[in-house]
């Protein structure tokens, strides 16, 4: 299982949120570019970054900073937050990124099906879930549709990894919910990365024992509660 340290870009700097509240914010590093190099010499294998700026307004705000990043350093990285169209994908994934995430956009069949042609398993699909139904736009709105049926509606559609985020989960080191990380990962049959309430090694060996391909770890590598190398030895199964 891969682990994933997360970079959460807002105005510039690199936050964490809470339940991905903007109001519940912490500054974790002014210098984002340099959280990406501290990665990287720490053991990462990727670095998942989020454009929270981009989430919010439906448009990307960061390209020339996750540009810089991923010209910093020689890991892949995977980007997502208010990627929603043909161009914002081009966009990004021409500032260097490995994979792109589309959250919203990957709703709408017409531009999914375009994006997976053009891009294969450069797409990756997010699925941001509380209480089991969908949520959209930066997490603010609730949709009709459960996350279940969603997952297996995408893969069909061609979506080859899924990001799942449990919402309540999100920044509040109370656990993953790996219940619903192993519905998805049953229902869509691709390599699902979890993301929200990882807090101790053994939830990343929960999460791994459920079916997660990766796991994004954000606050509680920055909160000291393990360090980035032992989630790796962890996620490895050495430690």
């Amino acid at each position: 299982m891969t682990v994933y340290p997360a970079i959460d870009l807002m105005a510039g700097s690199a936050v964490r949120l809470r339940q991905g509240d903007p109001t519940r914010q912490v500054v974790v590093a002014q210098d984002p570019v340099g959280l990406a190099r501290r990665w990287e010499a720490e053991g990462a294998g990727w670095l998942h970054l989020v454009d929270l700026d981009g989430a919010f307004s439906g448009h990307p705000c960061h390209l020339d900073l996750v540009g810089r990043i991923c010209g910093a350093v020689g890991i892949p990285v995977q980007v997502g937050g208010g990627l929603r169209s043909l161009a914002d994908l081009d966009a990004v994934l021409a500032a260097g990124t490995a994979r792109a995430i589309l959250g919203t956009a990957a709703l709408q069949a017409g531009l999914l099906a375009e994006a997976l042609a053009r891009f294969g398993d450069r797409i990756v699909a997010a699925l941001d879930a509380r209480n089991g139904m969908v949520v959209t736009e930066g997490w603010q709105y609730a949709s009709r549709a459960s996350v279940v049926e969603t997952a297996r509606r995408l893969a069909a559609a061609g979506v080859r990894r899924f990001v799942y985020t449990d919402v309540a989960s999100d920044g509040m080191l109370a656990g993953p919910n790996v219940r619903g990380l192993a519905a998805v990962v049953a229902a869509s049959r691709v390599p699902v990365v979890l993301s929200g309430g990882i807090a101790t090694l053994d939830h990343l060996r929960r999460a791994e024992a459920a079916g997660a391909d990766g796991a994004i770890v954000g606050r509680a590598l920055y909160d000291g509660r393990f360090t980035l190398a032992e989630a790796v030895a962890a996620a490895s199964g050495a430690g």
